[in-house]
């Protein structure tokens, strides 16, 4: 199991660095000059644009650029912002926590729904129910994110006010305590949903052919020959052997999920880190955007990682080609 795991974690940091030198790559030789970002379209003094350009290394060539790139990154520095003028680091930790606190739950929940909603229906494929939920998944799969997000902004906040329609707290007041996390979950629900509704999409429709496949494997005919449970063998020898498909999936959402909000958040105001992709494309700003592809690369070999291991727990025959 140790020489397995370090050999990934190995292969893992010779990707993240090979997608760092690509990305930083194709950065730089897209069109357009930060400098424009920075001073926009008023005049400057002589001088001042060649030495702002010197200031942030953007007169060097680019191999040089990279080198001192790769050199500071070694040492913790992920550079400093041009248009935000701050660390890099710590705009991507302060946008970070957002992220995290609308995906993650959203996440979580979609995996439990999404199994849930598979195992119910594999075992009547092809009945009204197995329709039913078949349609729904598709729909969730299918529909837009950002159509979605708008026309729950339009019923539940607009229509009806019954929820805020964008942001992570309220503005008007200064809440504390219990009230500001009120606050804050209201203004979770429906940026929350928009995320959820597509990975319990994703999830049932795997679960539901892993299922399906699973029941008809010589084990499944042998426990009911023993008398056992529909229920019991679905849920005790089915679904265990169903899950390694099923995982992949999570682990890919749980890998995406740090970057793939970014429609999400633009829709909802959530200050995560896809506004701050958005925001730093429009400013041109290419350390934020190097910052959030090295968070995007190493969450996720870190969760295929992880994901391998699981392999292992729930397959004692993957553990023996360790």
């Amino acid at each position: 199991m140790l020489p397995f795991l370090l050999s990934r974690i190995a292969w893992g940091i010779l990707i993240v660095i090979a997608i760092l030198v690509l990305n930083f790559l194709i950065i730089h030789t897209v069109p357009g000059d930060p400098l424009q970002a920075l001073l926009g379209d008023f005049p400057v003094p002589p001088g001042h644009a060649e030495k702002i350009r010197a200031d942030f290394g953007l007169d060097r060539p680019l191999i040089t650029q990279l080198g001192l790139y790769l050199a500071n990154l070694v040492q913790g520095n992920l550079g400093f912002s041009f248009a935000n003028r701050a660390p890099v680091l710590d705009l991507i930790l302060m946008r970070l926590g957002p992220t995290i606190l609308l995906m993650v739950p959203a996440l979580i929940f979609a995996a439990i729904f999404g199994i849930m909603l598979g195992v119910a229906a594999a075992p009547r494929a092809g009945s009204f129910r197995d329709s039913a939920l078949t349609a729904i998944s598709l729909f969730g799969y299918s529909v837009p994110v950002f159509w979605l997000g708008q026309m729950l902004v339009i019923v539940f906040a607009i229509n009806l006010g019954w929820l805020p329609a964008q942001g992570m707290r309220s503005m008007r007041e200064q809440l504390v305590g219990f009230d500001a996390v009120l606050s804050t979950l209201r203004h979770l629900i429906l940026p929350g949903f928009s995320v959820m509704i597509f990975y319990i999409a994703i999830v049932a429709r795997v679960a539901r052919a892993s299922v399906i496949e699973a029941l008809h494997q010589d084990y499944v005919f042998t426990a009911k020959a023993k008398g056992l449970s529909q229920r019991y063998i679905l849920w005790n020898h089915v679904l265990p052997n169903a899950m390694i498909p099923v995982a992949t999936v999570i682990g890919y959402s749980f890998g995406h999920s740090l970057t793939g909000a970014i429609l999400v958040e633009t829709v909802f105001a959530w200050p995560g880190i896809g506004s701050l992709f958005i925001t730093s494309i429009t400013n041109r700003d290419y350390p934020v955007l190097q910052g959030i592809f090295l968070l995007a690369a190493v969450s996720v070999v870190v969760i295929n990682i992880c994901t391998d291991i699981l392999y292992a727990t729930l397959d004692p025959r993957v553990r023996k080609t360790m």
